[in-house]
């Protein structure tokens, strides 16, 4: 029975080090891969929050990160097929995809907090001027 399983385990192990699709030609590098891939993920995100803008204006995503990206439809298939043919370098462009996302949620978080802060600073100070001003009013009226 070991052996039937070490086996089988052998046997995926050969089949996961085949090259199951070929390199294009054409192939994107996988840090162009890395931020189109952000870019579609940032998109389908906005679209999903904003779809009736999204429509209004009838940009095409996908045409839109082409552009962008000097890059053509066939170009992206081919790469994308590539990259998942072989999961290590799709799951390391993917980790890539996840750490951009995170570093955009950082700073965006670091500018929240920033202009909460500036908020609360100002609504602190406004506080503080009114109630100066009230002392200041109280000190000149005189007392019945």
């Amino acid at each position: 029975m070991k052996k039937a399983v070490l086996f089988f385990f052998g046997v995926f192990f050969l089949s996961c080090g085949e090259k199951v699709v070929e390199q294009p030609e054409n192939l994107i590098p996988k840090e162009k891969m890395t931020e189109i891939l952000y870019d579609l993920a940032i998109l389908n995100s906005g679209k999903s929050a904003f779809s009736s803008a999204f429509d209004k204006t009838g940009i095409d995503i996908m045409e839109f990160l082409y552009k962008k990206h000097d890059v053509d439809s066939t170009q992206f298939a081919q790469s994308d097929l590539y990259y998942a043919s072989v999961p290590l370098e799709y799951q390391s462009i993917y980790e890539g995809v996840e750490a951009l996302i995170e570093k955009r949620k950082d700073a965006l978080e670091a500018t929240t907090q920033k202009r909460n802060d500036s908020i609360r600073e100002a609504q602190t100070n406004r506080r503080d001027s009114i109630q100066d001003l009230k002392k200041e009013r109280d000190s000149i009226t005189p007392s019945p």
